[in-house]
């Protein structure tokens, strides 16, 4: 146990922070450019300044296509041989943007990055542009100043490192707890314990706050560690924070004890855990936001605890929140955590 309390969490946060991070950046598009004008090489010039995509120059649509379906390219992009002479007579011009789209969310993102370059692209044109290219319009300039509120750097690992310190004490909590009580079973100690005296709430109470305690350090130490290497703001109360976190850890705890009292070996135990692991963690919106699912998948994420506690922890990290704009989700948990600790309780069986 004490790798997985002391290793692990700098593991993952080390690793994962950096790895799982959805910013769309060295995006490889290829550019057929059949004209060869100065205004195509301004368009190419723009996707080449870009920090976003990786630019090289095909001669053809097949040698193209080959490194599409080989995945050395996400972007085929087209210039036809007349485009700056259509631009010049007829205002307007077509390009060609071919999407590896394999994976849709990489595709779309893209798409969104193409069309912004584009549109500045012709934004230039017509303030810049002599006026044999495009007729004189009466444009007007606005100016737009974005304001990013609790992540103004948009900085990706902050909002990752909070995501990987929910899954940290999520696998403390629901994988250890889970194969406690099933190897006593295993190594027959379960028959002399049902022999003491004790209640079979004081037989879960001893079960559950050793691994409480031991989750709450690591979240702990977690906090200290994504302090230290991403810079992770703390904008809200940590106490409150940890407050919620020990009523999300016992409603972990609880589930997996109620697991180990329903299975009789410890690879039972571990595959149905696994189970809810992952479907509470693909589901809780540390990737994608849980609002973009589906509404029958969001009316079944109402149960899912990983989804309620990913919500608090960047609500009071990130944002700052207190109790008043959290109640709800910790009146949630309060609720899950009796519901399922009184089903552990009632399902072990305490027989001498």
């Amino acid at each position: 146990m004490i790798p997985i309390i002391f290793i692990m969490p700098v593991v993952q946060l080390v690793i994962l922070v950096y790895a799982a991070n959805l910013e769309m950046k060295e995006i490889n598009i290829i550019v057929i450019n059949n004209d060869y004008g100065s205004l195509s090489r301004q368009l190419t010039d723009k996707f080449s300044s870009s920090p976003f995509f990786n630019v090289s120059f095909g001669n053809s649509h097949k040698e193209a296509n080959s490194l599409m379906k080989k995945d050395k390219a996400d972007i085929i992009m087209t210039i036809p041989h007349n485009f700056e002479k259509k631009l010049i007579k007829e205002k307007s011009a077509d390009i060609q943007l071919l999407f590896n789209a394999v994976n849709g969310t990489k595709a779309a993102v893209a798409a969104g990055y193409c069309k912004n370059i584009i549109f500045n692209f012709n934004k230039d044109i017509i303030v810049n542009s002599p006026k044999l290219i495009l007729e004189p319009i009466n444009y007007k300039r606005i100016n737009i100043i974005n304001q990013f509120w609790y992540n103004p750097q948009l900085d990706y690992k902050i909002y990752m490192s909070t995501g990987i310190l929910v899954i940290l004490i999520t696998i403390v909590s629901l994988f250890l707890s889970s194969m406690n009580l099933v190897r006593e079973k295993e190594i027959g100690t379960i028959e002399q314990i049902n022999v003491t005296p004790i209640k079979k709430f004081h037989f879960i109470a001893g079960k559950l706050i050793p691994f409480l305690i031991i989750a709450l350090f690591e979240l702990a130490f977690g906090l200290i560690i994504a302090k230290l290497l991403f810079n992770l703001p703390m904008s809200g109360s940590l106490l409150l924070l940890f407050v919620v976190a020990a009523i999300y850890l016992i409603a972990m705890l609880g589930l997996g004890l109620f697991i180990s009292t329903v299975t009789e070996t410890q690879q039972q135990a571990m595959f149905i855990a696994f189970f809810f692991y992952l479907v509470f963690i693909m589901m809780s919106g540390i990737f994608t936001p849980a609002e973009s699912m589906p509404e029958w998948a969001q009316k079944i994420n109402y149960i899912n605890p990983v989804a309620w506690f990913m919500r608090v922890i960047r609500m009071i990290l990130l944002k700052g929140s207190g109790f008043a704009q959290i109640k709800n989700e910790i009146f949630i948990l309060t609720g899950y955590s009796i519901t399922v600790l009184s089903l552990a309780v009632w399902r072990y069986r305490k027989t001498g």
